[in-house]
């Protein structure tokens, strides 16, 4: 299969700290938490890291490495980060033909720190992430795709995702589509009119419940909460449903409201609490495996990918599902995004072995 991602490139400086030298408050009426860094003070990290990141070279390589040829638009600065993006896409065998560098902006930065739950904070600086224009964007970088895969474009940049979408539906290519919160409420426009192009949306909770206000004023709030029939704990989000601004939305409708404006299959994923799937009248939910995590970065990355590139490539959103979690919690038990990334191979061995005990897929008619 030939897979074209598009979005943005990161260097990421990883900074893991062990719980008992960093604070960590949580609020007991809301889902946040914080870790405290104390002014002043130097805090001890167990490890420093750095190596790449951002949604388009996440996600392309894990295409490369599911056996995907791969290409990726991404745009870098002139300067070492951008050496250090371009060296590891070779390493993962990704075309590199598409990228476009900026002299007037360095490459994209992050610093990410991981204690705790391992549910890490990020300091994010965009750079030439933020730089991407029409002309970066040639229709010959579609031509021939099977899959088109949109991560989060930012600033500037978002305002080529209205071309993007063109380019790929005119190049017969299924389009992916992993927007972000960023995107899907400061273009909601853009985001809201490309809902009946896309083929494959992929969202968490933050990003689902960003969606709520325009699928507010279509299908109303409210809605029965889902429930399971065979014994199980019902899913978190399958009682609780979704909320924003004091309005509450249940599963059922939010996937159907996405559904009926055109969406092909939506993807929700809720951490470790699992992720739910819809597609035409079915909706499924899948049990995330359980895993000692050393970093959540890049886990939502690994699973969009995933979905997309094996649901594309074998048109069994159940076993795409499966594949997605399985992924994901392999590059979770690593610090960085890309090392728990596993082969076609490796990740077929662990659908089969995982299948004899894993829970199986609930589903529900919407």
């Amino acid at each position: 299969m030939n897979v074209l991602t598009i979005g943005g490139a990161m260097v990421d400086t990883i900074v893991t700290i062990a719980s008992d030298r960093i604070e960590q408050m949580k609020m007991l009426n809301a889902e946040s938490s914080y870790l405290l860094l104390e002014e002043g003070i130097k805090t001890e990290a167990d490890q420093i890291s750095t190596s790449t990141g951002g949604g388009a070279i996440n996600a392309a390589v894990t295409a490369a490495r599911l056996g995907n040829s791969t290409s990726t638009i991404v745009k870098l600065g002139e300067d070492s980060k951008a050496r250090t993006v371009l060296d590891r896409l070779t390493e993962e065998g990704v075309d590199l033909r598409w990228i476009v560098t900026d002299d007037t902006a360095p490459t994209g930065a992050s610093v990410i720190v991981s204690s705790h739950e391992r549910n890490a904070a990020v300091f994010t600086y965009r750079g030439a992430n933020t730089k991407l224009e029409a002309a970066d964007i040639p229709a010959a970088a579609f031509e021939y795709r099977d899959l088109v895969y949109v991560a989060n474009l930012s600033n500037q940049s978002a305002d080529c995702y209205p071309l993007i979408v063109d380019r790929a539906k005119s190049a017969g290519a299924k389009l992916a589509v992993n927007p972000g919160v960023r995107q899907s409420t400061a273009r909601y426009d853009d985001f809201w009119e490309s809902l009946d192009q896309i083929d494959v949306l992929s969202i968490n909770r933050a990003e689902a419940q960003a969606l709520m206000p325009r699928l507010l004023q279509s299908f109303g709030d409210g809605g029965a909460p889902l429930a399971v029939h065979d014994g199980a704990a019902t899913p978190v989000l399958a009682k609780r449903g979704l909320r924003n601004g004091g309005y509450e939305m249940s599963l059922g409708k939010f996937f159907g409201g996405l559904i009926k404006v055109g969406v092909g299959t939506v993807v929700l994923t809720d951490g470790a609490n699992g992720a739910f799937l819809a597609t035409g009248c079915d909706l499924y939910f899948r049990e995330a495996p359980h895993v000692v995590a050393a970093a959540t970065t890049g886990a939502g990355d690994a699973f969009s990918a995933t979905f997309a590139c094996y649901s594309s490539q074998t048109n069994d959103v159940a076993r795409a599902l499966s594949a997605a979690a399985l992924n994901a919690a392999s590059v979770v038990k690593f610090v960085d995004t890309q090392s728990g990334l596993l082969t076609l191979q490796a990740l077929e061995a662990e659908i089969e072995s995982a299948a004899a005990t894993a829970p199986s897929l609930h589903s529900w008619s919407i």
